[in-house]
């Protein structure tokens, strides 16, 4: 079986950031989606994410996707890696780490500064819905924004 692309980035080297994982074409439409790579810790040199913030930030990233005045209807999907070392954030066309920055940003501005009840936290609406840490998902997001995507600036956002 061949390794797959991820399983080639060197993850003892892999640092913080925003990362273009992959561009896809579906060979029948031709449509494109890009994957990008949301890391919020350094892989083997930094603790995972415990599942109860990373649960938080799914939640709140996917509602603040999915109703993002702009990007609502160009985002496929957002959601954890399974090392918990950070996210996956998959879009319908060709862009760029620069060109998704913006959005990045304002996504862990809002998880940073959220307030009040996760969305989708209730028996009926999640499977896991007990497993949630708002306060740990707000630092994550204020260090990721402080320290990982300050370094963008830097040009710093690429394997």
């Amino acid at each position: 079986m061949e390794k797959i692309a991820s399983f080639t980035v060197d993850h003892l080297t892999l640092m913080p950031g925003v990362y273009v994982s992959r561009v896809d074409r579906d060979p029948q439409s031709g449509a494109v989606v890009t994957t990008f790579d949301l890391r919020l810790t350094a892989p083997n040199r930094e603790p995972v994410m415990n599942t109860a913030e990373c649960h938080t930030i799914e939640h709140l990233g996917a509602t603040f996707l999915r109703n993002h005045p702009t990007w609502a209807s160009r985002v496929v999907y957002f959601g954890p890696m399974g090392c918990r070392t950070g996210f996956y954030l998959v879009v319908f066309g060709e862009v760029t780490s620069e060109e998704i920055l913006p959005l990045v940003r304002e996504l862990f501005e809002f998880v940073r500064d959220y307030q009040g009840e996760i969305p989708g936290a209730a028996p009926e609406e999640c499977g896991n819905y007990l497993d949630q840490n708002l306060p740990m998902a707000r630092w994550l997001a204020e260090r990721y924004l402080t320290r990982d995507l300050a370094c963008a600036d830097e040009g710093r956002l690429h394997y």
